[in-house]
């Protein structure tokens, strides 16, 4: 019932705003539909987002738990969800605000959230690694084609190889490319040219289409079965803003058909260039190393010992005439030195012999049993005896015997003391 109210008797505002407080709490919960604008995420347990109605005229902001927000899954701006609301206004600010219990995308943003549960389940596995990725071969033998038949991307992709690289050989084998069947007649056909021996690299094209249209080439058992493949797959499948699962496991990306027929062959014409342009190179390195050849071969032929080889062996035998004869002289010097010392050891030699001593005049005199006598105690008065003296021996007989000193003549070597005692015989 509406509340009375005149400019005498006006209602407080107190109570007019409790009394719609009062009707819209009585509302109890809604199923709407809307599209989330902004999410709000906090370490509390209450989380804050904005809804805005699919016509973009009216926004209303809401609360929800935590729990809601993880139930829901990936969730981002501009997803459109259906939510299970309570409307609820508050006395005391006049706000309006919607108490969120539960949500679930609907519609295109449903679609976004199964792709990316789906992705984060591949990417968990590792199917989108890099080092998964194989090469592209520089000129395959033969190109595996999956295609719709008779479409753009097929003329596109035959064209463009066409041109490219005009003996190319390319396995077409046709497929649907939309609609509930397409993805297990792709796999099929990627089966098929995967088997084939001739075959190096393998194109899916498509020419691009909505996010439903678009829908068999993010299914999971041909993602699966495309990082299955031994024979490397290049994804053409055109669409940029949502990127289809299977461009994220296949080894090369392409943006279009066409740049995907781009990868996959050379230019003809490119090569052709580089070619020549390599050859070109090779030549004038080689005129350079020639060059420099040549001039090192001339700086040869111009030195002393190319002109004249022996040349340099006449300032050698000078030198060794030279050495030779300080040789020569080195060794005559030495031989005279040696020589001087040995003469001069052996005059010494000699000196000390018994055959100079016997020389100066002295005599070895020896008894009848050839002992030395060196005293006059050692013989006895008429004793024979034999002296030794330098040019022969004397026999000769003891007369007497005199002890005393050696006389003078002794001493001085005039005469021996056997010469003396002879005289006196």
């Amino acid at each position: 019932m509406p509340l009375p109210s005149s400019p005498e008797q006006p209602q407080p505002l107190g109570r007019v705003i409790a009394a719609a407080a009062e009707w819209v709490n009585r509302l109890g919960e809604i199923w709407v539909e809307a599209e989330v604008v902004q999410i709000k995420r906090y370490q509390g347990a209450t989380q804050f987002l904005t809804l805005r109605d699919k016509n973009g005229s009216v926004t209303a902001d809401g609360t929800c738990s935590r729990l809601v927000l993880d139930q829901v899954g990936p969730l981002t701006d501009g997803t459109t969800v259906a939510a299970r609301v309570k409307p609820r206004m508050w006395p005391k600010s006049a706000k309006f605000s919607l108490e969120v219990l539960e949500l679930r995308v609907v519609g295109v943003g449903r679609l976004l959230a199964q792709l990316e549960q789906l992705k984060a389940k591949l990417r968990a596995e590792g199917l989108f690694e890099s080092h998964h990725k194989r090469r592209l071969p520089f000129l395959p033998r033969a190109i595996g084609l999956v295609t719709g038949e008779g479409s753009a991307a097929e003329r596109d992709v035959l064209a463009t190889i066409a041109a490219r690289w005009p003996d190319a050989h390319v396995e077409v084998r046709h497929s649907l490319v939309q609609g509930p069947d397409a993805a297990g007649q792709v796999m099929q056909r990627l089966a098929e040219l995967d088997r084939h021996p001739g075959v190096d690299v393998i194109i899916i094209a498509r020419g691009g289409g909505s996010l439903e249209d678009l829908l068999p080439f993010s299914d999971e058992g041909l993602v699966r079965a495309v990082a299955a493949c031994r024979t490397p797959v290049i994804s053409a499948i055109g669409h940029e803003p949502d990127t289809p699962i299977v461009d994220l496991v296949a080894d090369f990306r392409a943006a279009t058909p066409t740049a995907a027929a781009k990868a996959v062959v050379p230019d003809v014409s490119e090569q052709r260039q580089a070619v020549t342009a390599d050859l070109a190179r090779l030549r004038q390195s080689l005129l350079l190393r020639l060059g420099r050849a040549e001039a090192d071969l001339d700086s040869l032929t111009t030195r002393p010992v190319m002109r004249d080889p022996i040349a340099s062996f006449a300032v050698h035998v000078d030198q060794l005439a030279q050495w030779r004869r300080r040789l020569t002289t080195t060794i005559g010097r030495a031989l005279a030195d040696e020589s001087r010392t040995v003469d001069h050891q052996l005059q010494r030699v000699r000196s000390m012999s018994p055959k100079a001593t016997l020389e100066r005049g002295y005599a070895i005199l020896v008894d009848g049993e050839d002992r030395s006598i060196t005293s006059v105690h050692d013989i006895d008065e008429g004793d024979d005896l034999l002296a030794y003296v330098a040019d022969g021996t004397l026999i000769l007989e003891a007369r007497g015997v005199h002890e005393g000193r050696v006389p003078n003549q002794a001493r001085e070597g005039s005469s021996g003391p056997l010469e003396r005692e002879a005289d006196h015989g």
